[in-house]
């Protein structure tokens, strides 16, 4: 860690829109899949060092509900690369102590993707070392609309009174429900917005934008951006 970084402010949940895997293949003249190809080594670099640093949570926003509208020949590659990721990796990833959860609409994948999805989160619920949330088919409306949907179902079936609908009432039916709001985002590739990710869970995230393109991130910078961070006083409203 840099050394005038504050290790006591350690970021809990940190998330990531890993962003720019294409043009960094279409820089090198490569197919884009070889671009989240390197960008998945690179996933994987920053989890482990993430973990060494003590951060509990890292979302990654590896697969867009908005991604579903690209060109078929690129979806099916991504879709090969998640089976080789979801079923080849299973080992490192239980050897490193990491947990998998998957946040978005998974109905919409492959039903064997499915499958993968669910055997990961079960052999991994009791791994501790850091809980890697995987945004995948994820929109942060899409998530928002569904969770509405899931009240008014309740609702009309007198389970719940609509005036007793709050805050945490909402957030209990979200895909992120017990998990802690994202402390830090990072966004890598230069792009300053955050594309529908987590629109209920970043009211009061700090933001962390970098030029790098993603497979490009190392480590360093990943300590640059959690430095940035520890240098910010947080504001809730309140001052």
């Amino acid at each position: 860690m840099t050394t005038d970084s504050n290790p006591t402010k350690i970021p809990a949940h940190v998330s990531i829109i890993m962003d720019g895997n294409g043009r960094w293949a279409k820089k090198k003249h490569l197919p884009t899949i070889a671009g989240h190809r390197a960008g998945a080594a690179t996933a994987r670099a920053i989890t482990e060092h993430a973990a060494k640093m003590g951060i509990q949570y890292l979302t990654l926003y590896t697969f867009s509900s908005e991604n579903w509208l690209r060109d078929k020949a690129w979806i099916n590659d991504f879709m090969g690369l998640l089976r080789w990721y979801l079923g080849s990796e299973i080992k490192d990833i239980m050897a490193q102590g990491v947990r998998v959860r998957v946040i978005g609409d998974r109905t919409l994948f492959p039903e064997d993707i499915q499958t993968l999805i669910a055997e990961t989160e079960i052999k991994t619920q009791h791994n501790t070392t850091i809980t890697v949330i995987l945004a995948l088919s994820y929109g942060g409306r899409d998530e928002i609309l569904r969770a509405v949907r899931t009240l008014a179902t309740k609702a009309q079936r007198g389970e719940i009174a609509p005036e007793a609908i709050d805050i945490a009432t909402l957030e209990g039916v979200l895909d992120t429900a017990s998990m802690p709001h994202p402390d830090l985002l990072i966004r890598t590739s230069g792009e300053q917005r955050i594309s529908n990710f987590l629109l209920w869970q970043m009211a009061y995230t700090e933001f962390v934008f970098v030029p790098e393109l993603w497979p490009d991130f190392t480590p360093e910078i990943f300590e640059q951006a959690i430095n940035d961070y520890q240098h910010r006083k947080r504001r809730y409203g309140t001052d």
